[in-house]
């Protein structure tokens, strides 16, 4: 009697249920600690990462200097349906914000927005503003283009009508070097004035190929590493790491000091006989990859290491001792589980390469600069932090494609090794 009672008290629904509320408790308890320990780290990839690339991406496509400026300008004039001249409305808006930008300090943000679609139009706005009649009892249309006869052009006030809405896709479209006509319509701009498709493909070839050299000349050097003994590999891996220990800046410039004319290398080589004059190999493509290698073989040669080490000899050894070729065994058994720190090294260094700047800059030729070459250019020279933003924000978008493909053809490696 007694151990049945036990058995339906234990089987009873209080007694269960009051073990799933503990457990319940215990596991919000330790979601709670663990989201408490994540929350800062959190925090800062949203300070430091998640809130700037917004911003960036949000800058590539803000057209709202326009409508800070001169709102009343910008709401007559996207009433205009694009033939002839506006309105009067348009011309008297256009006066009397002209007049209080000048006094506020806004017409040098609209002039330099504006210059981007015209060059002169900044000139033509200070030009207009220093004529413009006291007296408001007047025809604004008449005034205007009797002060400038190119406020009688069309074309005048499609730069107008183009930079009028809050939004535009005039940066990111000029970054692929195509640009948008007065009829809506997307075109590619003219053959001289192509500049950014090709830059993008350079910055993806230097990239590629800094990536294979490291990888090619890391290889080798991390397997040396992970198979010499503890004593030996230790001193090696300090000359690895002694880079790091260096400025980027001084490294840069001792690579121009190395293969300038008069630099060691050529010294070197013309006293072996090997050259009769000496080469140019630096503000080329030459230099840059001299540079570039090794500034990031490092980033190769850790990932692979750390790999490397937990990949156990007896594999290699057990298929040559089967009848293996050595460079089968190595090939077919060795280097299929260091995929992954090829896959880490390769990715880590192709993605440092992409945004590099320093060094194309300093070492390489005018053909040579790189996409965050011009992200610099357009943000500290020209403060025309929209073209800045639409470069940086399609060099992200490139990145992230080339990563999940990467990130895909590493795993169906894997899968059909496995």
């Amino acid at each position: 009697m007694t151990s049945i009672t036990a058995t339906q008290t234990l089987d009873g629904d209080e007694p269960v249920s009051g073990l799933k509320a503990q457990l319940r408790r215990a596991e919000r308890l330790k979601k709670i600690k663990a989201m408490l320990l994540v929350a800062p780290l959190a925090l800062f990839l949203i300070v430091a990462f998640v809130l700037p690339i917004s911003s960036m991406l949000w800058r590539s496509i803000d057209n709202s200097e326009i409508n800070q400026v001169m709102p009343k300008t910008a709401a007559q004039i996207l009433k205009w349906d694009g033939t002839g001249i506006p309105d009067e409305a348009v011309f008297a808006a256009l006066a009397e914000e002209l007049r209080t930008s000048r006094e506020d300090g806004g017409l040098g943000r609209i002039g330099r927005r504006l210059n981007y679609e015209d060059p002169s139009f900044r000139s033509l706005l200070t030009r207009t503003i220093r004529k413009l009649p006291a007296t408001t009892e007047v025809s604004w249309t008449d005034e205007l283009t009797g002060i400038d006869a190119r406020w009688n052009d069309t074309e005048t006030w499609h730069v107008l009508l183009r930079a009028a809405p809050t939004t535009t896709d005039r940066y990111l479209l000029a970054s692929l070097d195509m640009e948008r006509g007065d009829d809506g319509k997307i075109t590619r701009v003219e053959p001289n004035q192509q500049l950014y498709v090709q830059v993008f493909k350079r910055t993806l070839v230097i990239a590629g190929g800094v990536t294979l050299i490291c990888l090619f000349l890391g290889f080798p050097l991390a397997y040396l590493l992970a198979t010499l003994p503890p004593a030996k590999s230790n001193i090696l891996l300090i000359f690895v790491l002694l880079p790091f220990w260096t400025s980027l800046l001084v490294r840069t410039a001792a690579w121009i000091v190395l293969l300038q004319s008069g630099g060691l290398v050529n010294t070197g080589l013309m006293w072996t006989g090997l050259i009769d004059s000496p080469m140019q190999l630096v503000f080329n493509r030459i230099g840059v990859f001299f540079a570039m290698v090794h500034v990031l073989l490092p980033f190769m040669i850790l990932p692979l290491y750390s790999v490397m080490k937990g990949v156990s000899p007896t594999y290699q050894r057990a298929a040559v001792s089967l009848g293996a070729h050595p460079f089968a065994a190595f090939w077919q058994v060795y280097v299929p589980q260091t995929i992954s720190g090829i896959a880490a090294g390769t990715i880590l260094v192709f993605i440092m390469a992409l945004g590099y700047y320093i060094t194309p800059a300093l070492v390489g030729g005018p053909s040579d600069q790189m996409v965050s070459y011009y992200v610099a250019y357009y943000t500290n020279t020209t403060n025309n932090w929209g073209m800045a933003a639409a470069l940086g924000a399609l060099l992200l978008i490139v990145t992230l494609l080339l990563y999940l493909v990467y990130h895909k053809l590493v795993n169906k490696r894997q899968l059909v090794r496995s």
